[in-house]
């Protein structure tokens, strides 16, 4: 009762039969012992289910139940079948809110889930755009690797002004390094102004147009499930902070989509080191830049391996369904996650990515759960600034209708995923709206890669005598500890990755990264750990050797070489810019 109350405050007042049933002689006896009955001032009454929805109807945002009840075929039918199963097992259902609610339940409240999720979001997108921010110009600025301007050029010429609407970004006003600049660091500081809670939904659109416009800039650089995963996470943080009830379930729906179908993608692949579980065993050598942890864990028996491949698959595929099950359910699957997600964050560097998973499991604990763990002065400093936002009526309809759209186009996508193509209505309405990147598909790692190999890049001022260049993070010197970069994403070193599964005939942008280190392009050379050719003139010839890197024994780790390597042979044969000469 205490529950009811609360929800619908002094709108409904609540009495036990016994004080009230002889006032009411039209209503029998066992009706009131039965079940719930709701009377009106009139003297209209309805009992059981529709007493319910009824009451519901007096607490804000829950009136849509009595609208299903009464409009919805099937659903009084169901609704009435399953209170009387319920009325009949009392003791039962009451032991089983106690399990699944807690003792002393009351009505979920998310103001402060949604005052966290939106600060610690606004360091997120901190850490997005200042990671960019830091190589942008290395990578497509004037002297860049794949320029900004060039692309501009290509698409302009290919569709004309359409190319707005195919690629919406600020940079069709001013393609110029100093804009490029300015794009990155006016969203850093933005961010940082969402963080410390000033201007939070002007920051929030600022943000996610700024770096969807970083996104369509960024060219082979940007083709990355996290840049996509962020603009989705950033537009449903901007509505949270209007309507906040309706963007912790969106938040929780794009976590299930997340986590459900990055299990799904791996099954689905066929690939049979995810199907034996032997997937883990190759997982911490071959992920694109693994931490130091990423050694011993790649030492743990295979048996272990293997079970935890299997638990990995029970959080991805299991735990997700729990996100809109009754609350301490939610916080299961909020602390499964969690702890999926720590462990790839110690043992993988990716980025922003695994904070934002991890941040976006804050939507499953309401303001009571979270009161428990935070100390009691910083909640009763936060209090005042704590409120649940709701939107007018106008809001309400432009509210409903992006609501639908998100839900309308994630289902479209999922069903993509398990090869069903939606019909061509539905999917010109996803590719309308995909170039806002409102909605993405996920999933993760669908092929494990089995070997490591590494693409050496060296330099020589005679064509005999090479130098190695040292990137900052992907594997060069055996003797160099995997380093640590989260939250930072360094796009060339990943694209490095990616290149060793690829044959360089289909890569121009690794052509022209070649020519700039033959240029010796300030620009570019940033972007590496050491230019052995920093100090002198540019190198006359460069080439790409091939290398297998495997993990060093705990001997050769011991005295501090972390890598065993064996040279495959030329990823790219030795070359020198046209104008040198053959």
């Amino acid at each position: 009762m205490r529950y009811w109350q609360q929800l619908t405050g002094e709108a409904v007042d609540y009495k036990p039969y016994q004080e009230v049933a002889a006032h009411y002689p039209g209503i029998a006896l066992s009706e009131f012992q039965g079940a719930s009955q709701y009377i009106t001032p009139d003297g209209h009454y309805a009992g059981a289910a529709e007493a319910s929805f009824r009451v519901l109807s007096h607490a804000p945002g829950k009136e849509f139940w009595l609208w299903l009840y009464l409009h919805l075929p099937g659903f009084a039918a169901i609704a009435e079948f399953a209170y009387s199963i319920i009325a009949a097992h009392r003791s039962l259902a009451y032991r089983a809110t106690l399990i699944l609610w807690g003792k002393d339940y009351r009505p979920p409240q998310y103001g402060l889930a949604a005052f966290l999720f939106t600060r610690l979001f606004g360091l997120i997108y901190f850490s997005a755009f200042a990671s960019f921010g830091v190589q942008a110009l290395g990578l497509i600025g004037s002297h860049g690797i794949v320029p900004l301007r060039e692309l501009l050029d290509t698409v302009y010429n290919r569709i004309g002004p359409d190319g707005f609407f195919e690629m919406p970004m600020v940079f069709w006003l001013n393609a110029s390094d100093v804009m490029i600049q300015a794009v990155c660091w006016t969203g850093a500081a933005f961010s940082l102004l969402v963080f410390f809670n000033r201007l939070p939904r002007f920051g929030l659109v600022i943000c996610y147009l700024l770096y969807l416009s970083l996104l369509n800039a960024g060219n082979v650089f940007m083709y990355y499930q996290w840049d996509t995963f962020l603009l989705e996470a950033g537009f449903l943080t901007l509505l949270l902070n209007f309507a906040t009830r309706p963007g912790i379930w969106l938040l929780r729906w794009l976590l299930f989509r997340f986590m459900f179908m990055s299990g799904v993608v791996k099954l689905s692949s066929g690939d049979p080191n995810w199907w034996n579980l032997s997937a883990l065993h190759y997982h911490f050598l071959t992920q694109p830049l693994p931490t130091p942890l990423a050694w011993h864990a790649a030492q743990l028996p295979a048996g272990v391996l293997a079970f935890s491949t299997g638990a990995m698959f029970v959080v991805e595929l299991g735990l997700p369904f729990l996100i809109f099950c009754p609350r301490r359910l939610r916080f299961v699957a909020g602390f499964g996650i969690l702890l999926l997600e720590s462990l790839i964050f110690i043992t993988g560097n990716y980025n922003w990515f695994n904070l934002q998973t991890m941040l976006l499991c804050l939507p499953l604990f309401d303001d009571a759960a979270l009161g428990k763990i935070m100390p009691q002065r910083l909640t009763g400093w936060l209090a005042p600034r704590l409120v649940e936002r709701s939107p007018q009526k106008r809001g309400r309809i432009t509210l409903a209708v992006l609501v639908a759209l998100i839900l309308f186009c994630s289902l479209v996508q999922m069903t993509q995923r398990f090869g069903i193509e939606p019909p061509d209505l539905a999917q010109d309405i996803n590719d309308t709206v995909e170039p806002l990147h409102l909605v993405s598909a996920y999933g993760l790692f669908a092929v494990m890669t089995t070997k490591r190999n590494e693409i050496i890049i060296q330099g020589s001022a005679d064509g005999s005598h090479w130098r190695d260049y040292e990137f900052e993070y992907k594997p060069g010197d055996v003797t160099r500890a995997p380093p640590w970069n989260i939250p930072h994403q360094p796009r060339l070193d990943w694209q490095m990755w990616f290149a060793a599964l690829d044959n360089p005939d289909r890569l121009p942008w690794f052509w022209r990264f070649l020519q700039k280190l033959l240029e010796n392009d300030p620009a570019v050379t940033s972007l590496l750990r050491t230019n052995p050719f920093a100090h002198q003139a540019a190198p006359q010839f460069i080439r790409a050797q091939f290398y297998e890197y495997t993990w060093s024994s705990a001997a050769e780790k011991a005295k501090g070489i972390w890598w065993d390597r064996r040279l495959l042979g030329l990823y790219f044969p030795a070359a020198r810019l046209s104008h040198q000469g053959s």
